[in-house]
């Protein structure tokens, strides 16, 4: 076998093995237990390493990592705006982000959905004593964190579309 040969077949290997760590990023897009696209990301700098960042090189790393940042945080501003334009305070909001993070512990994608959503119920009940207005904050947060989770996915399929672009150029 030729060092061609074998540099090929080496890529194609570490190829398939980036793009399964992408299939798992994306599945974190939705699944919080999961570092959606931080996965997305490492599988790119993967195939850019073994590639000598032929294909992948540090601009496009550098596009991926903003992209990155933007949809890590996108639970934290989505369901914040989300919460905060249906009323909701500051203290329920950090409440909801414990109780969130206790569910998450707990029960997994459902419990941290849950945790949330009483976190900011109770919060809100205990300020304003009225179960509406505690009811319009958590349904608030509960939108934000579903438009925080299709930007994710959204931006997931970007970054892996940019990645496979980049990819298909240097074939």
């Amino acid at each position: 076998m030729q060092m061609d040969e074998r540099v090929t077949q080496m890529n194609v290997i570490v190829l398939v093995l980036a793009l399964l760590i992408m299939l798992i990023g994306l599945i974190g897009t939705i699944v919080p237990a999961i570092p959606g696209t931080i996965l997305i990301l490492l599988g790119a700098f993967l195939y850019a390493l073994a590639d000598g960042f032929q294909a992948v090189g540090w601009p496009t790393l550098i596009v991926l990592g903003l992209l990155t940042l933007v949809a890590t945080t996108a639970d934290i501003w989505a369901s914040t705006a989300g919460a905060k334009m249906s009323g909701a305070s500051g203290w329920s909001i950090v409440s909801g982000s414990i109780g969130g993070l206790v569910g998450l512990v707990l029960l997994s994608l459902p419990g941290a959905i849950i945790g949330a959503v009483a976190g900011v119920l109770l919060t809100e009940v205990i300020r304003v004593g009225d179960w509406n207005k505690a009811l319009k904050a958590g349904r608030g947060w509960l939108i934000g964190w579903a438009i925080s989770t299709v930007v994710q996915l959204g931006i997931g399929l970007i970054m892996v579309t940019i990645f496979v672009w980049q990819v298909m150029q240097e074939l």
